[in-house]
């Protein structure tokens, strides 16, 4: 069963523009045995998130606004959680329709109910209570009864971090980003991509989001490079388990869903190989107009990350 109501809630958050690797990173902390990986991105947007973000990121992504009026049931369906949703209500329409995954929709709206009815709601309350009815209702998750602290990922949710943080005393947030090239020239590959111009203006939001409010927050938010977990997981995700309180673990060293390896992480994310050979070769992709364009776009950062030797 998933932690009673009278644990604290802790979450690690992963945020990371498109293509950044943030599905790929949730894939290597799938295997942690105390950590409750969110199966799928945990799109906890609503609709009633308005803000200067709202023209620029999808809603979906963002940390979510309530009804001050609205009933548990209500709050439960204004989260978007597109992914997870489509799979357990139309499982053949869905792109994770081949991954095993016993779960009810139904039953996890009404797990989350009587959760928010324990608990009151709140934001914070009804945020814990959607991961919480989450792995209550995933009939075949694979527990190791050490779990100890929700995981979940939205892409670019770092630009409300001090949301999160201010909500949930007991939340971290890990940002992750990749070289602007190898992202942008993964971003091409999808049916509607989005410009280089608007592609590279989200990548630089994000990145000036993650440093500012690490600045302001520097136990709590932390930031890896894309190509150091691809080289080297284990490693790089150690920090971030410290700093949370927690062991590491080998079996971080192999992306895997449900405690179940793969061979390939998509269709979680664009990323297919999280290997540096294959990431530098999507790089290598891009026409040197693109490339120097992307350079153009990022300069400020290339430094900051030590990318200016990428290419």
């Amino acid at each position: 069963m998933a932690a009673p109501t009278d644990t604290p809630f802790r979450l690690l958050m992963i945020s990371a523009m498109y293509e950044n690797g943030g599905n790929t990173t949730h894939r290597f902390l799938d295997g942690h045995p105390q950590l409750y990986v969110y199966p799928f991105e945990s799109q906890l947007g609503t609709r009633l998130v308005i803000d200067h973000f709202a023209s620029m990121f999808p809603v979906k992504y963002r940390w979510p606004v309530f009804p001050l009026d609205a009933t548990p049931a209500q709050d439960y369906a204004a989260i978007i959680d597109e992914e997870c949703k489509a799979r357990a209500r139309t499982p053949h329409a869905s792109k994770f329709r081949e991954a095993r995954f016993e779960f009810s929709d139904d039953d996890r709206r009404a797990i989350y109910e009587a959760l928010v009815q324990e608990t009151g709601r709140s934001r914070a309350h009804n945020v814990a209570a959607f991961f919480r009815a989450t792995f209550e209702a995933w009939k075949d998750f694979r527990r190791s009864g050490e779990e100890v602290v929700h995981v979940g990922y939205s892409p670019i949710i770092v630009v409300d971090a001090v949301r999160i943080l201010e909500d949930l005393p007991q939340a971290h947030l890990l940002h992750v980003v990749r070289n602007p090239w190898s992202a942008y020239a993964d971003t091409k590959k999808r049916p509607l991509p989005l410009s280089l111009h608007h592609y590279m203006l989200g990548w630089t939001l994000n990145q000036y989001h993650a440093l500012f409010y690490r600045s302001r927050y520097p136990d709590r938010i932390h930031i890896v490079r894309a190509e150091d977990v691809m080289a080297d997981a284990v490693s790089s995700l150690t920090p971030v388990c410290k700093a949370m309180g927690i062991e590491t673990s080998d079996r971080m060293q192999t992306p895997s869903w449900n405690g179940r390896p793969l061979e390939e992480v998509y269709p979680w994310g664009t990323i297919r190989r999280p290997t540096p050979e294959a990431n530098r070769a999507t790089a290598a992709e891009l026409t040197p107009d693109e490339r120097a364009r992307v350079e153009g776009y990022a300069w400020q950062y290339l430094e900051v990350f030590d990318y200016q030797h990428f290419l």
